[in-house]
Protein backbone atom coordinates (compact mmCIF):
# COMPACT_ATOMS: atom_id res chain seq x y z
CA UNK A 1 0.00 0.00 0.00
CA UNK A 2 0.93 3.49 -0.92
CA UNK A 3 -0.30 7.02 0.38
CA UNK A 4 -0.25 9.97 -1.05
CA UNK A 5 -0.57 12.98 0.16
CA UNK A 6 -0.51 16.55 -2.23
CA UNK A 7 0.32 20.06 -1.38
CA UNK A 8 1.12 23.54 -2.68
CA UNK A 9 -1.77 24.33 -5.09
CA UNK A 10 -3.51 27.88 -4.96
CA UNK A 11 -4.45 30.66 -6.61
CA UNK A 12 -2.20 32.62 -8.79
CA UNK A 13 -2.41 34.66 -11.68
CA UNK A 14 -1.88 33.86 -15.35
CA UNK A 15 1.70 34.19 -16.49
CA UNK A 16 2.69 32.90 -12.30
CA UNK A 17 4.53 29.79 -10.99
CA UNK A 18 3.40 26.90 -8.57
CA UNK A 19 5.53 24.22 -7.40
CA UNK A 20 3.53 21.22 -6.48
CA UNK A 21 4.83 18.42 -4.03
CA UNK A 22 3.85 14.99 -3.33
CA UNK A 23 4.70 13.02 -0.52
CA UNK A 24 5.32 9.59 -0.08
CA UNK A 25 4.37 6.57 2.56
CA UNK A 26 3.97 3.21 2.51
CA UNK A 27 5.83 0.72 0.52
CA UNK A 28 9.18 1.18 -1.04
CA UNK A 29 8.68 4.41 -3.25
CA UNK A 30 11.38 4.41 -5.50
CA UNK A 31 9.77 0.80 -6.80
CA UNK A 32 6.93 2.98 -8.51
CA UNK A 33 6.66 5.48 -11.58
CA UNK A 34 5.00 8.39 -10.56
CA UNK A 35 2.48 10.87 -12.32
CA UNK A 36 0.51 13.78 -12.11
CA UNK A 37 -2.83 14.07 -13.27
CA UNK A 38 -5.46 16.96 -13.68
CA UNK A 39 -9.15 16.98 -13.70
CA UNK A 40 -11.41 20.61 -14.28
CA UNK A 41 -14.71 21.06 -13.89
CA UNK A 42 -16.84 18.81 -15.78
CA UNK A 43 -14.12 17.00 -17.50
CA UNK A 44 -12.25 13.67 -17.41
CA UNK A 45 -9.29 13.40 -15.64
CA UNK A 46 -6.19 13.62 -17.41
CA UNK A 47 -2.63 12.72 -18.02
CA UNK A 48 -0.31 15.51 -16.99
CA UNK A 49 3.01 14.53 -16.38
CA UNK A 50 5.02 11.34 -15.20
CA UNK A 51 8.76 10.21 -14.10
CA UNK A 52 10.07 6.58 -14.18
CA UNK A 53 11.88 4.93 -11.36
CA UNK A 54 15.00 6.74 -12.06
CA UNK A 55 15.09 10.08 -12.75
CA UNK A 56 15.90 9.93 -16.26
CA UNK A 57 12.80 8.99 -17.89
CA UNK A 58 9.51 12.10 -18.29
CA UNK A 59 6.73 12.52 -20.45
CA UNK A 60 4.58 15.25 -20.54
CA UNK A 61 1.41 16.09 -22.39
CA UNK A 62 1.75 18.64 -25.42
CA UNK A 63 0.23 21.28 -24.07
CA UNK A 64 2.52 21.53 -20.73
CA UNK A 65 5.65 21.02 -22.56
CA UNK A 66 8.32 23.57 -21.87
CA UNK A 67 6.18 25.16 -18.67
CA UNK A 68 5.74 22.34 -16.60
CA UNK A 69 8.70 19.89 -15.06
CA UNK A 70 8.37 16.58 -12.77
CA UNK A 71 11.48 15.58 -10.54
CA UNK A 72 11.69 13.25 -8.01
CA UNK A 73 13.45 12.93 -4.84
CA UNK A 74 13.48 8.99 -3.64
CA UNK A 75 15.32 10.13 -0.41
CA UNK A 76 12.46 12.13 0.29
CA UNK A 77 10.13 9.71 -1.07
CA UNK A 78 8.60 13.15 -2.60
CA UNK A 79 7.48 13.96 -6.45
CA UNK A 80 7.41 17.35 -7.50
CA UNK A 81 5.51 19.34 -10.46
CA UNK A 82 6.93 23.00 -10.83
CA UNK A 83 4.58 24.47 -13.23
CA UNK A 84 5.82 27.77 -15.12
CA UNK A 85 3.76 31.09 -17.30
CA UNK A 86 0.36 29.21 -15.72
CA UNK A 87 -2.28 29.43 -18.45
CA UNK A 88 -6.34 30.00 -17.16
CA UNK A 89 -6.55 26.85 -18.82
CA UNK A 90 -4.56 24.60 -16.57
CA UNK A 91 -6.78 25.01 -13.66
CA UNK A 92 -7.68 22.02 -12.64
CA UNK A 93 -7.54 19.60 -9.53
CA UNK A 94 -4.24 18.03 -9.52
CA UNK A 95 -3.69 14.45 -8.97
CA UNK A 96 -0.47 12.37 -7.72
CA UNK A 97 -0.70 8.72 -9.00
CA UNK A 98 1.82 6.23 -8.43
CA UNK A 99 2.30 3.15 -10.81
CA UNK A 100 3.92 -0.66 -10.56
CA UNK A 101 3.41 -0.63 -14.01
CA UNK A 102 6.16 2.06 -15.46
CA UNK A 103 5.20 6.06 -17.02
CA UNK A 104 2.15 5.28 -18.99
CA UNK A 105 -0.27 8.02 -19.29
CA UNK A 106 -3.50 6.32 -18.97
CA UNK A 107 -4.99 6.63 -15.38
CA UNK A 108 -5.85 2.93 -15.34
CA UNK A 109 -1.66 2.35 -15.29
CA UNK A 110 -2.13 3.81 -11.92
CA UNK A 111 -2.50 2.11 -8.86
CA UNK A 112 -2.38 4.66 -5.90
CA UNK A 113 -3.95 8.01 -5.80
CA UNK A 114 -3.59 11.14 -3.64
CA UNK A 115 -6.66 13.30 -2.65
CA UNK A 116 -5.73 16.16 -4.71
CA UNK A 117 -4.92 19.95 -4.51
CA UNK A 118 -6.89 22.70 -6.50
CA UNK A 119 -5.08 24.67 -8.67
CA UNK A 120 -6.33 28.40 -10.49
CA UNK A 121 -4.80 30.32 -12.75
CA UNK A 122 -6.59 33.74 -12.87
CA UNK A 123 -6.63 35.44 -15.89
Amino acid sequence: QVQLVESGGGLVQAGGSLRLSCAASGRTFSSYAMGWFRQAPGKEREFVAAIGWSTGSTSYVDSVKGRFTISRDNAKNTVYLQMNSLKPEDTAVYYCAASARGTGRAVSAYNYWGQGTQVTVSS
